[in-house]
């Protein structure tokens, strides 16, 4: 069985949302994700479909409204 692992959290869901099977998802002991997916090939083309998606999209914005908002001093 071939894996396909990526640490990118939209990524994985956007993975998980084209039916890719999830075998596991932990944190790392330095805090990052790491997600593990059964590949059947077809993992490589879903990561090129993801950045060329308005998911893709959605995901920066998303970070940036984040980054705007937790920089602000309060």
């Amino acid at each position: 069985m071939k894996i396909y692992k990526t640490s990118d959290l939209s990524l994985a869901a956007f993975l998980k949302l084209r039916g890719m099977k999830l075998i596991s998802a932990s944190k790392t002991g330095t805090g990052k994700f790491e997600f593990e997916f059964e590949d059947t090939g077809c993992a490589d083309t879903l990561a090129i479909d993801f950045a060329n998606s308005e998911f893709s999209a959605y995901d920066a914005n998303l970070r940036a409204l984040k980054k705007a908002v937790n920089s602000r001093t309060k």
